[in-house]
């Protein structure tokens, strides 16, 4: 989670025009972690509905290392990100004078008080969670690898830097949780303060841009994502320090364009999509959702109105951005693309509702209709996406306690996945009705990713490809 102080999730977003034969896969691949159009649909796939660790595993691959980021897929690649501790341990001295002033005390000790995740991440750090604690010592080789789609066999593995966490994260995030994206030509892979990288489709780096050191409330950890179009990749950068937002080239990683932003950590990532001519950059916020033109960086418009901690990626709907936070408080906002300047409190917003909204998780949106988790609980709701209408009120899901991974659909399906592993399948419409239960033994945080007739499912430890 894409990913966030959680991981993941958190997010994003991607949208590309066929360069090649290579780049016309995505638009039937899974090129980032929402898939091609951000939504979390799979259109003409169908995937199995149910699967165990004995039925319907095409391949099950061990992953080295610890990371969150889900996968991406181009035609016959998955590509994952991931952290591995080496044996490699820093200066005492130099460790000391790098690391940032620790969080507040109260800052940390009113951090997520709803979640009570089940599982040990981030190198095995406790229960629950709070950020905050001692930095690492050790080095961490912050790697992309390549496996075969059919078989799950490695064909490379880049190591784009070896580097000293400069804080320790989340007691459930990871120092992987940002995931790849690709144009169809080349991956990017941001690891946050270790740098953001381009590599060739054979694993080859082509080149890194280093953006500075983020120092992330209650040193909760890094999670947003970058998102591509056409050329430019903009890179996310919201922090306790000088937060900003930044277009790269995506040939040759020169700084296209930046802009200074008033906002504390955030682990959104960015959607870009084309309105009435114009290519916009939508990104969520503690103070303010804001809407920039991706060719000049100029502000569009900007709406305030979110809860605090944002991680969930925005999402279009037919001329309008959705876009929800569920810390301390819920918000979920839908705003016109045509919108200009300052619409905070306007009667321009299509709709607004605050009784419920994911954490973590960002929202699917299938055949118009929204499906997300309350906080990161096991409570489903859903509304309609054109007029925030509550369709399916708050259910609590059986067999799933807490989320983080983010939902997704195809063939009339919504795929929600637990942290223990449990995945619901429910049929979509205005009733639940769950269709299969399936249980891995496998931690799993990672939004899910469908291509064709497969679910690729990244847990703490594992790689699965779901087929029939």
């Amino acid at each position: 989670m894409q990913t966030c102080p959680f991981l993941c999730l958190f997010g994003l977003t991607f949208s590309v025009l066929a360069y090649s034969a290579a780049a016309e896969d995505v638009n039937r691949d899974w090129p980032q972690w929402r898939g091609p159009d951000a939504s979390g649909v799979a259109e003409g796939s169908e995937p199995p509905t149910k699967w165990s660790e004995s039925e319907n595993i095409k391949w099950k691959i061990e992953v080295p290392g610890v990371g969150s980021s889900t996968p991406i897929i181009l035609g016959d690649r998955v590509y994952v990100s991931t952290a591995v501790k080496i044996d490699r341990v820093a200066d005492a001295k130099a460790a000391t004078e790098d690391k940032p002033a620790e969080a507040a005390p109260v800052e940390v000790a009113q951090a997520e008080q709803s979640d009570r995740g089940s599982g040990r991440r981030g190198g095995g750090r406790g229960r629950g969670g709070f950020g905050g604690g001692p930095a690492p010592t050790n080095f961490y080789d912050f790697i992309v690898l390549a496996y075969d789609r059919a078989t799950g066999k490695e064909v490379w593995r880049t190591s784009l830097t070896q580097q000293v966490p400069h804080e320790a994260g989340h007691n459930t995030n990871t120092f992987a949780s940002s995931s790849p994206v690709t144009d169809g030509e080349r991956l990017y892979m941001s690891f946050g303060s270790r740098g953001v990288f381009c590599l060739d489709l054979n694993g080859k780096q082509l080149w890194d841009v280093h953006l500075g050191q983020m120092s992330t409330r209650a040193q909760f950890g890094e999670g947003s994502s970058p998102a591509i179009h056409d050329g430019t990749l903009v890179v996310p950068w919201d922090h306790e320090g000088d937060s900003f937002i930044v277009a790269l080239d995506a040939k040759t990683g020169d700084e296209k364009w930046r802009q200074s932003r008033d906002e504390q950590t955030t682990w959104s990532t960015p959607l870009i999509t084309e309105y009435d001519g114009r290519t916009q950059v939508i990104t969520n916020g503690s103070n303010r959702v804001r809407n920039y033109d991706l060719a000049t960086g100029e502000l569009i418009w900007e709406c305030g109105g979110q809860a605090g901690n944002p991680i969930p990626t925005p999402v279009r709907f037919e001329d309008n951005v959705i876009v929800m936070t569920g810390y301390r408080g819920y918000a979920i906002y839908s705003i016109p693309l045509s919108a200009k300047g300052d619409i905070t409190d306007s009667d321009i917003v299509t709709w607004i509702e605050d009784d419920a909204a994911p954490y973590v998780p960002s929202p699917v949106l299938y055949n118009g209709q929204l499906y997300f988790v309350k906080s990161n609980n096991g409570i489903l709701v859903s509304r309609n996406a054109k007029t925030g209408d509550l369709v399916i009120d708050e259910t609590r899901l059986p067999d799933v306690s807490s989320v983080y991974a983010s939902p997704v659909a195809a063939a009339g399906h919504i795929y929600l996945t637990g942290r223990d592993g449990t995945t619901l399948v429910f049929k979509h419409g205005k009733t639940f009705d769950v269709i299969a239960t399936n249980k891995l033994d496998d931690e799993i945080d990672a939004s899910a990713a469908i291509v064709g007739n497969e679910i690729f499912l990244r847990g703490k430890n594992h790689l699965y490809c779901i087929a029939k």
